[in-house]
């Protein structure tokens, strides 16, 4: 079937014709392309073309798609069970693991999703503090949860409207929302409401609105105002944990949260999230403490068995390293093929994470991302595409390479890359 018939058999039932907004293709126009399979770093659609894939899954196929080791643990585990709704052995080596790769984690509760992790590390804060200010920053996105669905990221970026219909003004009116790296703002809130926040939740590295790098000092800074007054600092790594770093964004750069929420591979593949921190904190939570967080399918067997294979292969001895050098290659490609064809656009990377942008130098906050110039961005996407390269559908997500990426994956993508470039330079795209 091809993909434009499957698209319009969707639309009849399910809205919009996708299950997440993105995926719409409304952003770059277009039809989506209907996935069947994939394997290591490839796709193949309905209509049996291949791509090479940057999506990864939006993050979790650190170890490309259905590679053996996680596929076998999923295959084994579902002869077993596919759920229990009750206590399972592999729920306690899942949470050692992290607890143990993330010093910052003394205890963890696994959830189903990075919206539930981070929902729960917000009830969390306000729970453990008594206060009810949440602090989030421009153009992160932390899941669609009420009280963070204000200036977000991602998919409500995608749309020109980053809040969202349906959330209440007095639940919005908990958040305040500064600009991402913007310290005098970070002062100024501090000094004027610093007793009455109960934490700050931000992405250590934000790719939700393209790949924007923190600041020398912002997230220092955030630490030691939180330190100060007595706030919760929540680093979501929903998107970062093991992709930059093997302790995730917060081992690269040397900041202890007091809370982390994570998610995508951490399941490899499979919905699973979780939220951990201190123990005393983490103590709050049900059935110990006062705040209340439950699911039926928290801890998945199976879900837990993909996530324990996939971080055995990230443990390996030289995996990030190899995998985040195949990053490096590849922006360092990309730049040099745009600068052949003199256009505005830059690239940069951080551990397997890259963020191309169509304009002179990266962007540092969501003001300069939107500077960029998105239909060409559009126009590079479907050029790309066309060549069988699959890269996020949106000008405001951030990309991902796998270890299953190699030297003939990013020859390929140059390639496709430099043909691009041409057409965008002569106006054929």
């Amino acid at each position: 079937m091809k993909n434009q018939e499957l698209f319009e058999r969707a639309q009849r039932r399910i809205p919009a014709g996708v299950n997440s907004p993105v995926r719409a293709f409304r952003a770059v126009g277009g039809t989506p392309p209907f996935f069947e399979r994939a394997a290591g770093a490839y796709l193949w659609d309905a209509e049996g073309r291949r791509y090479i894939d940057y999506l990864g899954s939006w993050g979790p196929m650190v170890a490309g798609h259905t590679h053996a080791v996680v596929h076998l643990a999923v295959q084994e585990a579902a002869a077993r069970a596919l759920a229990f709704g009750a206590p399972a052995a592999a729920e306690i080596k899942l949470a050692a693991l992290r607890c143990r790769l993330v010093p910052s984690v003394e205890m963890v509760r696994l959830v189903s999703s990075g919206t539930e992790a981070t929902m729960t590390a917000v009830r969390l804060a306000r729970g453990f503090t008594g206060r009810s200010l949440i602090v989030k920053f421009e153009g992160c996105y932390h899941g669609h949860a009420d009280s963070l669905l204000v200036k977000a990221g991602s998919g409500a970026l995608t749309f020109g409207n980053p809040s969202s219909a349906g959330v209440p003004a007095d639940t919005a009116a908990h958040t305040v929302v500064l600009e991402y790296n913007n310290l005098s703002q970070v002062d100024g809130l501090f000094d004027t409401q610093g007793a009455n926040i109960a934490g700050v939740i931000v992405e250590p590295v934000a790719g939700n609105m393209n790949l924007v790098l923190p600041a020398k000092g912002f997230l220092e800074k955030l630490r030691e105002r939180c330190t100060r007054h007595g706030a919760v600092l929540i680093l979501d790594e929903v998107m970062t944990g093991f992709r930059v770093a093997l302790g995730g964004a917060q081992a690269r750069f040397g900041i202890r949260p007091d809370l982390t929420t994570l998610g995508k591979v951490i399941g490899g593949g499979l919905p699973v999230g979780a939220v951990g921190g201190r123990r005393e904190i983490m103590e709050k939570i049900a059935p110990l403490g006062p705040v209340y967080q439950a699911g039926t399918l928290s801890g998945n067997p199976v879900a837990v068995a993909a996530g324990l294979a996939t971080l055995k292969l990230v443990q390996q001895p030289g995996f990030c390293e190899r995998v985040e050098a195949t990053t490096r290659r590849l922006v360092e490609g990309l730049n040099a093929e745009a600068k052949k064809a003199d256009l505005a656009f830059c690239a940069q990377s951080i551990g397997s994470m890259f963020g191309v942008y169509f304009r002179a130098s990266p962007p540092a906050s969501l003001g300069e991302v939107m500077e960029s110039d998105k239909e060409r961005f559009n126009r590079f996407f479907h050029a790309m595409l066309e060549r069988g390269v699959y890269l996020a559908p949106s000008a405001y997500e951030a990309g991902f390479v796998s270890g299953a990426h190699g030297e003939a994956e990013i020859e390929r993508t140059l390639e496709a890359a430099r043909e691009a470039f041409a057409t965008l330079k002569q106006g054929k795209a």
